[in-house]
């Protein structure tokens, strides 16, 4: 299956004791997913082999429910091409996505003329291009096709004639990027979205900054899990928010605590990474999902979903973002390209409603009147060429190899020590260590051998935690084995 294609699997319900044909509850099925937006006109359903695989049905019910479609006039078929939402429809309704109202940034006063971000300057001793890096979870940086991003940002460059034009694009970014992203995000996550529901800036952590901004002040509430991602955590501090932390387990933040919450006093803000959460990479189960998205309906919640590797997902097709079903515009969903390029290439997106955007736009411009409209313009191609899919796919079929390669080498390796759940996707494993291990022992053992690791302090706000991140996307299998080699060393 492509990258592009929808979870049909998760969207569409197969009811095998129902009095109802099944070809005729896909058929329904698709119908509803028309209808609510969530594929569009021209858009091209999968080969009938395909959708009955996902739906693990037989595909001659597929292709009587595509027949009964064509008759119905929510299908063309176009002659070797295959099966397209038709152009003109019989009925179509769609909700958009609803208005956000934003709150003012508030400025906090300390004590001191400048902020204190950190509590004392920390030194970090400088690796070589040379040393191996143990991350927390990137890209292998040797995929991308940055060539292609190059080739293209030079043939712009020279095209003089052409930089007025773009200069004219908003703040919000370039609009060929936020158009390539809004139908990248329809085809891949249903969101029921257009450009101007879209916000470029410079990666996802620049997008929590602008989206936190819109909504938090001095004294506001942020529900966050209690192992959260730290960045996050700092930033809504830094804007004078009270941190309002919840158990997070292996189906994901704990709703029902959400919910208790909410009915004894609505936080400002709910701080949430549905899919391969940071640091434990658990994903959100969809019971929680459909009743959180009860409570953010229900309280007015405004949400900021983090979905930084969405696309890197290696079992079972992904459950659906928060994003893509009805929220009532209280979802603000962030997503990153650095994460499917490489983390030198910083490139994140915000998507809300238009009003939300418009008013994000111009808070993002008092601090960035543009970004590099021929970067973003360069990376826009490699989506409308479809570079950007061949890649993800690639990548997502790498990564799955490498996965299981690392998790075969950390068990041998410390699984007498150590304790892990194989991740369902993205690129890093969670281990906790015995308390007696030392991980800051571990780092300054490997870095002696020229490995850098992360020591683990990053999660020591939580006093019975000991563990770590270890990315394992970037990493090729010689330099695992030299990295585990290490570790079995430095144990």
């Amino acid at each position: 299956m492509g990258v592009q294609a929808l979870p049909y699997s998760n969207l569409i319900e197969i009811d095998r004791h129902s009095s109802v044909p099944i070809f005729k509850q896909v058929a329904n099925g698709i119908i509803s997913l028309i209808k609510s937006g969530k594929i569009k006109s021209g858009y091209q359903l999968p080969a009938s082999r395909d959708m009955a695989s996902m739906l693990k049905i037989n595909r001659t019910t597929v292709v009587s429910a595509y027949d009964d479609l064509q008759l119905e006039g929510w299908l063309d078929v176009i002659k070797r091409k295959g099966n397209f939402v038709a152009q003109q429809l019989p009925v179509i309704n769609p909700k958009p996505l609803g208005p956000v109202a934003p709150d003012g940034p508030n400025l906090q006063e300390d004590g001191t003329f400048y902020k204190q971000i950190a509590s004392r300057q920390s030194s970090k001793r400088l690796l070589s291009p040379h040393q191996l890096m143990i991350n927390d979870g990137y890209p292998d940086s040797r995929l991308a096709p940055l060539d292609s991003i190059y080739d293209r940002y030079k043939f712009l460059s020279k095209r003089v004639h052409l930089h007025s034009r773009l200069l004219n694009d908003s703040a919000a970014g370039s609009m060929s990027l936020r158009t390539e992203l809004a139908i990248f995000l329809a085809k891949t996550r249903a969101l029921n979205i257009e450009p101007r529901h879209v916000l470029v800036t410079h990666g996802a952590q620049l997008a929590i900054f602008i989206a936190a901004s819109m909504i938090l002040r001095p004294g506001s509430t942020v529900i966050v899990g209690d192992l959260n991602y730290v960045l996050a955590d700092k930033l809504f501090e830094q804007m004078g928010a009270k941190l309002i932390r919840v158990k997070v387990d292996e189906n994901g933040i704990d709703v029902d605590e959400i919910e208790n919450i909410c009915k004894k006093s609505p936080p400002d803000l709910l701080y949430i990474i549905p899919h391969h959460h940071h640091p434990t990479t658990v994903t959100l189960s969809k019971e929680r999902r459909i009743q959180l998205l009860e409570i953010i309906r229900q309280y007015r919640l405004p949400v900021i979903e983090d979905d930084y590797d969405y696309d890197f997902h290696y079992e079972n097709s992904p459950i659906l973002p928060l994003a893509s079903a009805n929220h009532d515009g209280y979802v603000i969903y962030i997503g990153s390209i650095s994460k499917t390029l490489a983390p030198t290439i910083r490139l994140g997106y915000l998507i809300a409603g238009d009003d939300f955007i418009w008013q994000a736009s111009m808070f993002k411009r008092l601090v960035e009147i543009r970004g590099d409209v021929l970067f973003e313009e360069s990376v826009a191609h490699l989506f409308n060429t479809g570079e950007m899919q061949r890649h993800l796919r690639k990548s997502v079929k790498l990564y799955k190899e490498r996965r299981d390669v690392f998790c075969d080498l950390l068990n041998s390796c410390v699984g007498d020590i150590s304790h892990f759940t194989k991740p369902n996707g993205g690129m890093a494993v969670w281990a906790t260590f015995a308390p007696e291990y030392s991980i800051p022992h571990l780092a300054r053992r490997l870095a002696e051998k020229d490995i850098y690791m992360n020591d683990g302090s990053l999660y020591k706000y939580k006093d019975d935690v000991n563990g770590i991140r270890l990315g394992f996307a970037s990493l090729d299998t010689d330099e695992m084995q030299k990295f585990f080699g290490a570790l079995k060393e430095s144990r």
